[in-house]
């Protein structure tokens, strides 16, 4: 309780929010470091992604090869990184964008996949070239799925980035590298709440956004969708048939 009351306190001090090593620049630096990281996946995974999902072949090996960087650890990567000379924000981002690849390739790959074959044919059938059909019909179909990889993405990038302050560089995981080495705990649970907090309103306008750019027919589809499995799930009555000779509305004999 008093590490909690220490970090409420330091939270409400104004010196800790400005400065060079204020809450305020260190948030800057945590979401450039971010940004960098999502725009180096995004230029990795989304064609590779869009590629396999439109050829339909080579997705599965596509999507476990770019798994496979799940395992390993990113404190790991940054130590191999910073042995090689690559140190502070930099190395941080290359090793965030790492794992920021998976949910994008993924999911894109599952969307632009998943595009019903006969909308594939009819556009075909108007003439048009695999490029073309690629962008104007199967990429609008998938952007539910490729906003929500991004999404997924960048949210594990923000809750990565404060291992960026073990190899010399600075985030919001200053605070809580700074708190322990000083033994102060409060500091420590602080800077851990205040990524948290970035984490959860990030998420938030990327859900704002995912659903702006959502067509309008596929949010009717997915709430149709959701009013018929809600009607499957819903008990249904059953009427017990009456008995041979039964008058309708009345009740037969004990």
């Amino acid at each position: 309780m008093d590490v909690l009351t220490e970090a409420l306190r330091w939270l409400n001090d104004p010196l800790n929010w400005t400065g060079r090593q204020g809450v305020l620049a260190l948030a800057g630096t945590h979401l450039a470091i971010s940004g960098v990281a999502v725009a180096i996946a995004l230029v990795v995974a989304l064609p590779v992604g869009l590629w396999l999902g439109h050829r339909g072949r080579g997705a599965t090996v596509g999507v476990v090869v770019a798994n496979t960087t799940r395992a390993l650890p990113t404190l790991a990567l940054l130590t191999l990184l910073a042995a090689a000379g690559w140190f502070g924000g930099p190395a941080t981002a290359i090793a965030c964008a790492v794992f920021a690849v998976p949910p994008i390739l993924a999911n894109a790959v599952t969307g632009v996949g998943g595009v019903d074959p006969d909308v594939r044919d009819a556009a075909r059938g108007l003439g048009m070239s695999g490029v073309r059909a690629l962008w104007t019909v199967e990429v609008p179909l998938a952007l539910p799925l490729l906003a929500a990889g991004i999404r997924t993405g960048t949210v594990q990038v923000l809750a990565t980035v404060p291992l960026a302050a073990l190899v010399g560089g600075t985030s919001l995981g200053t605070i809580v590298v700074s708190g322990f080495a000083t033994q102060r705990y409060g500091k420590a649970l602080a800077g851990g709440i205040l990524v948290a907090a970035l984490c959860l309103v990030v998420e938030g306008l990327l859900a704002l956004v995912e659903r702006a750019v959502t067509p309008r027919g596929l949010r009717g589809r997915g709430r149709a969708a959701t009013a018929d499995e809600r009607a499957d799930v819903r008990p249904r009555r059953h009427r017990v048939p009456a008995a041979a000779g039964a008058v309708p509305g009345t009740r037969p004999a004990p």
